[in-house]
C-alpha cells in the first residue's frame, strides 16, 4: 500500500527532525568519547589518526543507546514543526482523527526502530571489534587478536589464548616456548587457567617437552602454576563486553558462559534489552504524541516539548538503573528491562487518552 499525503508530510517532518536531534545527540557523545581517549593521546602508536578513528568507530554505539530519546524529542518536534505552522490543526478541521495521525507518526516510529534493530545487529558489534581492537594496536599492548586467537610473545615465549571470560579466565591456552636457535623446545596446553595470588593457575595441563631432535616427552598434571608478566588488566581489553554483541551472539554467548559456570546476569540483561530496544522506540514515539496534541488547544508548546524531554530523560535513567539494580537484586533480566517499558506505555496511553478528549 502507497503511503498517503498524511502520511508522506508527517513521516517527512518527523524525520528531519529526528535526525537533526540525533546529530545534535551524537556530537555531545563524540565529545565525551574523545575525552576518555585522550588520556592514551600521545603513548606508543596511538596519535591523531588512530584517536579520530577510535572515535569514529564508537559513533554506532552511541546511536544506538540514544535512539530512544532522539525519537521522543526527534517527535515531538516534528509535530511540534506542524502544530505551529496550523497543519495540524487543518488536519483536525478537515476530519482527520487523532487515531489516524498517530497512526501515521507510529509508521515512522517502526521504520525508525527497525534501522536501530538493524544497526545494533550488524553495525554496533563490527565497529566495536575494530575501536577496541585498533586501539590496543595503536597502546601496543603486548596481545594481539587473531582469528585463531590472542597472541603474546614474551621473550622466546609465545602464548596463544582461544578466550577471555568475563571473570578475565581464559580458556584454551597453548605456550610454545623457544630457545635461542628459534627451534621449539616445549609446548604446554591448559584448558583453562585463573589468576590467582599473582600466578596463573592452569588446569587440565599437557605438557609436551622435545628432547633431542625427535624425542618428545608428554606428561599431564592437574594443575600447575604459570609465572607470567601477563594480568587480567592486560587480557581485559579482550574480555567481550555485552553491549558489543548483537541479540544473536548474546543467545549464544550465554548458554556458552553457563556451560563454563559463569554469571551470565549481565549478558541476559543486554539481550533483553536489545530485543526490547524496538519496542522501547515505539513507545518513545507514542509518549510524544499527546504533547503536541494538547497543544492545538491549550498553547504552551516551549513547556510541554520540555515536559516531553525530561520524560524521555527519566526513562533512559529509570531503564538503566532498574537493569543495574535487578542485577544486583536478582531481578529477573526480562523483568527489569520491561518494566520501565510498560510504564511508560500505560503513560502514554493515559496522557493520549486525556489529550483526545481535550480536542
Amino acid at each position: 500500500m502507497m503511503p498517503s499525503l498524511l502520511d508522506r508530510l508527517i513521516a517527512r517532518q518527523i524525520l528531519y527532525s529526528t535526525l537533526l536531534v540525533l546529530n545534535t545527540l551524537v556530537a555531545l557523545a563524540v565529545f565525551f568519547v574523545l575525552i576518555g581517549a585522550l588520556k592514551d593521546y600521545g603513548q606508543a602508536n596511538f596519535g591523531l589518526f588512530e584517536l579520530i578513528k577510535y572515535v569514529v568507530l564508537k559513533q554506532p554505539q552511541q546511536v544506538y543507546e540514544l535512539a530512544p530519546i532522539g525519537a521522543l524529542i526527534g517527535t515531538i518536534m516534528g509535530l511540534s514543526t506542524l502544530a505551529l505552522n496550523s497543519e495540524l490543526t487543518a488536519m483536525r478541521a478537515a476530519g482527520v482523527s487523532v487515531a489516524r495521525i498517530v497512526l501515521a507518526t507510529m509508521k515512522v516510529g517502526l521504520l525508525f526502530a527497525l534501522v536501530i534493530l538493524l544497526l545494533g545487529e550488524y553495525v554496533v558489534p563490527a565497529s566495536e571489534n575494530m575501536a577496541q581492537t585498533g586501539r590496543a594496536r595503536a597502546l601496543e599492548t603486548p596481545l594481539q587478536k587473531k582469528s585463531s586467537g590472542i597472541w603474546l610473545r614474551s621473550g622466546t615465549t609465545f602464548v596463544n589464548i582461544g578466550e577471555v571470560l568475563p571473570d578475565f579466565s581464559l580458556l584454551r591456552m597453548n605456550i610454545y616456548d623457544f630457545d635461542h636457535r628459534s627451534r621449539l623446545r616445549s609446548q604446554t596446553s591448559a584448558q583453562r587457567a585463573h589468576y590467582e595470588g599473582g600466578v596463573w593457575r592452569l588446569q587440565k595441563v599437557s605438557e609436551s617437552l622435545i628432547v633431542g631432535n625427535e624425542a618428545v616427552q608428554t606428561r599431564r598434571v592437574p594443575e600447575e602454576d604459570w609465572y607470567s608478566a601477563l594480568t587480567p588488566d592486560v587480557v581485559s581489553v579482550f574480555a567481550i563486553r555485552p553491549e558489543s554483541l548483537s541479540i544473536q551472539q548474546l543467545h549464544y554467548y550465554i548458554g556458552h558462559l553457563q556451560q563454563n559456570n559463569q554469571d551470565t546476569r549481565n549478558f541476559r540483561l543486554a539481550f533483553w534489552q536489545k530485543s526490547f530496544m524496538p519496542l522501547a522506540i515505539l513507545i518513545m514515539v507514542l509518549l510524544a504524541t499527546p504533547f503536541v496534541f494538547r497543544q492545538i488547544r491549550s498553547g504552551g508548546l516551549s513547556q510541554r516539548v520540555f515536559i516531553g524531554i525530561m520524560l524521555g530523560l527519566v526513562f533512559m535513567i529509570f531503564h538503566k538503573s532498574l537493569g543495574y539494580f535487578g542485577a544486583l537484586y536478582a531481578l529477573p533480566p526480562v523483568a527489569a528491562s520491561l518494566l520501565p517499558i510498560v510504564v511508560f506505555f500505560a503513560l502514554a496511553l493515559f496522557l493520549l487518552r486525556r489529550a483526545a478528549r481535550g480536542l
